[in-house]
């Protein structure tokens, strides 16, 4: 038998995972949740969350209120700790967890929005961020980046990405520990040549007041917050955890490994962005790093994003399961790795489109906080236990099959929220709500307080009355 630590013979480090989003039986679990914290901190120890923290200060927040709204954000994390605890308690990813919020049929729609379609979009979003900075590298190595070379990184990339996904969940748990360790080092040298400039004191040239302020403080605490909240797939890696395991520790490693290095990371771009011009954030960065150290920031970036794109692409296989295409996992995550590269490809060599893409992503709240809020409020209302057998059964006689394959409580508590945080958003476009404040984004408070109160009344009255029937 396989030991605790190595996996399971169907879960060991350099083999491909065999399951998908079938149930993983108690006999094949194993590990610890401590193992969960170097998971999520490889895949948040990363530049982008600096990229995010300097865009706080340019969107006109001091020093101090950026540093406030960046704890008040990663604070999001605490939801994504809660989600992880179904993986241990149905041994089933999250994407069929959420069957018992939407019902059979009604989760394939959402997930194939909510879950696989963003999961491509977020592929590709991180493959282009990791290729700018290898085209750096490669320039830096004499080497011209024309077309012919783009595409060679940019499938290298990919190439590494979806080995890793392929690979699947033992495989990140050997990996992530080691990488989270070297990306560490590298943005722990970072931040001792940008906490030696820093301005602590740092106070925009024309300070915000009034509703102007409170506008960029909500929309700042949203952009934060969206991180997090794109990880209501934390069962994904915690489903081979043994049904004993502490559902607080699951929860509490699952949180501090997002949390922490979303913190200190976010905040070093926030300091950075005192003394760099963070609008050009690579280039700034780079000018006051030493010049041996360059190559190595770079490929730290590159390393990070492929780290934290694994897991996207590791999911998106899942998610096209869920969704109802009879296909491998590992092969699903091939073909939406493929797709992503295509975006990607497209929108570095051909046209802007990945930027109409990043634009349509900060919509990705509306949508991403009443879906956490309807999954949270899930697993408080069944006090964390799920059937993981009764979860994988599609046939109509499915105790999550509902109405003709429906749960219409979700149903509907997913819609009231997205509508609430329509008429509250202030991105791309502007609702009303927002509107009428004078542009206070509350999209991300409004639509998760809408959700989970409708879900929680409608749900609570499904649920007594499921305990009050007599059986068949």
């Amino acid at each position: 038998m396989a030991s605790r630590d190595t996996g399971t013979d169907t879960d060991r480090p350099g083999r491909i995972e065999a399951h998908g989003i079938d149930h993983v039986p108690d006999r094949e679990r194993h590990g610890r949740a401590r193992e969960l914290f170097a998971v999520w901190a490889a895949a948040n120890v990363n530049y982008l969350s600096m990229v995010v923290g300097g865009a706080l200060v340019l969107m006109g927040l001091s020093l101090g209120q950026a540093v406030a709204v960046i704890v008040a954000g990663s604070l999001f994390w605490a939801p994504i700790g809660l989600l992880a605890v179904s993986g241990p308690a149905s041994g089933t990813p999250s994407e069929v967890v959420a069957r018992a919020m939407y019902g059979i049929r009604g989760n394939r729609v959402n997930i194939a929005v909510n879950g696989w379609l963003l999961c491509i979009c977020y592929i590709a979003l991180n493959l282009a961020a990791a290729a700018v900075a290898a085209f750096v590298l490669v320039e830096k190595a004499g080497i011209d980046a024309d077309s012919g070379v783009k595409v060679a990184v940019v499938m290298v990339i990919a190439a590494l990405t979806l080995a890793i996904g392929v690979y699947g969940h033992a495989t990140m748990v050997k990996l992530y520990p080691p990488i989270a360790i070297a990306l560490t080092v590298t943005f722990a040298v970072v931040a001792v040549f940008v906490c030696t400039r820093a301005d602590l004191g740092h106070q925009p040239a024309e300070p915000l007041t009034g509703g102007a302020l409170w506008a960029t403080l909500a929309a700042g605490l949203t952009l934060v917050a969206s991180g997090p909240l794109s990880y209501t797939n934390s069962a994904d890696f915690s489903r081979y955890l043994p049904r004993t395991t502490s559902p607080t520790a699951v929860a509490g490693w699952t949180a501090l490994g997002g949390f922490l290095p979303g913190v200190l990371l976010t905040s070093l771009g926030a300091l950075a962005a005192t003394v760099v011009d963070m609008a050009e954030p690579q280039a700034g960065l780079e000018g006051i790093l030493p010049s041996w150290f360059s190559p190595v920031f770079l490929a730290a970036i590159v390393l990070g994003t492929i780290a934290n794109n694994a897991m996207t692409a590791y999911s998106s296989g899942l998610a096209l399961q869920a969704a109802g295409v009879r296909v491998r996992r590992s092969l699903g995550v091939l073909v939406d790795g493929a797709l992503g590269v295509a975006v990607t490809l497209y929108a570095l060599l051909v046209s802007d489109f990945l930027d109409t893409v990043a634009n349509l992503l900060q919509l990705t709240v509306v949508v991403l906080g009443p879906s956490t809020a309807v999954y949270a409020t899930d697993i408080l209302l069944r006090g964390g236990r799920y059937d993981g057998p009764a979860l994988t059964d599609e046939t109509p006689g499915s105790p999550f099959w509902y109405t003709g394959g429906v749960n219409w409580a979700g149903a509907l508590a997913l819609t009231a929220g997205i509508a609430a945080s329509v008429l509250c958003v202030d991105t791309l476009y502007t609702g009303p709500v927002a509107r009428a404040l004078g542009g206070v984004d509350l999209s991300l408070p409004a639509g998760i307080i809408v959700s989970a109160s409708v879900y929680g009344l409608l749900m609570r009255r499904s649920l007594r009355g499921r305990a009050a029937a007599p059986p068949a």
